[in-house]
């Protein structure tokens, strides 16, 4: 079975090729480019590089969020497109999860974040060994995440790029309960993204159609319009 993995969730860029569980090819990069000019043309490189056509693939997966809602849109809009256009289905993945699965086999509990801006974040907790929720995706205070990790007694393995952010808070916090991963280890990687859909059901074509990103927390247009509808009452 071949599948392609768009992982676009944040500012990092991966894509994949994998064949019966083997990478076939896969670009993991992090040069902070508009994700709507490199998308298409990675996949495409891809294809090239594999030998492969876009009709060969058997399924997509695409990283559905939490994480920049720019960055989520043109994913979630490209991988919709061509699983609609080559009638694939599409396997969404939580984009904290597969930040995640870099942790390999910490002993503890893995806690990936991304920032969310004016000391929030987005965060799950994982089973190192299982990556079943400890706690699930939310978006709240760095604060209030260090009281949760702390509380759960365990070795923490923190996974992201935007871990460097709230690194001095997390040691303030947390000490010796913390650990880092690598620079590589902290970008997502669109062979784990597939790796982690290949274990959930393939849903039927059709279900393309109500597929949409998981934001976890609605734009900040939003919340504004809401507060002006507010005032207007």
């Amino acid at each position: 079975m071949i599948w392609l993995g768009i992982e676009t969730s944040n500012s990092p860029l991966s894509i994949a090729i994998v064949k019966d569980g083997q990478v076939v090819e896969e670009i993991v990069q992090n040069e902070k480019l508009t994700h709507s000019v490199t998308v298409m043309p990675t996949i495409e490189e891809l294809f090239r590089k594999a030998e492969l056509k876009p009709a060969d693939i058997d399924a997509i997966a695409v990283s559905e969020g939490p994480g920049s809602y720019t960055g989520l849109r043109i994913g979630v809009t490209i991988a919709k497109t061509l699983a609609w256009t080559l009638k694939k289905p599409l396997v969404g993945v939580s984009s904290l999860q597969v930040l995640a699965a870099n942790g390999g086999n910490f002993n503890g509990v893995i806690c990936s974040l991304f920032d969310a801006r004016r000391q929030n974040v987005y965060a799950a907790v994982y089973q190192a060994t299982t990556l079943q929720p400890v706690i699930k995706e939310h978006h709240n205070s760095i604060e209030s995440l260090l009281e949760q990790l702390q509380q759960l007694n365990e070795p923490v393995l923190f996974v992201g790029l935007d871990v460097d952010n709230f690194k001095e808070k997390i040691m303030e916090q947390l000490g010796d309960q913390a650990s880092f991963v690598s620079s590589s280890q902290a970008l997502p990687k669109g062979s784990k993204l597939i790796e982690l859909a290949q274990k959930q059901p393939l849903p039927i074509v059709e279900e393309v159609h109500s597929f949409v990103p998981q934001y976890h927390r609605i734009s900040e247009a939003e919340a504004n319009w809401i507060k002006d509808q507010k005032k207007g009452q």
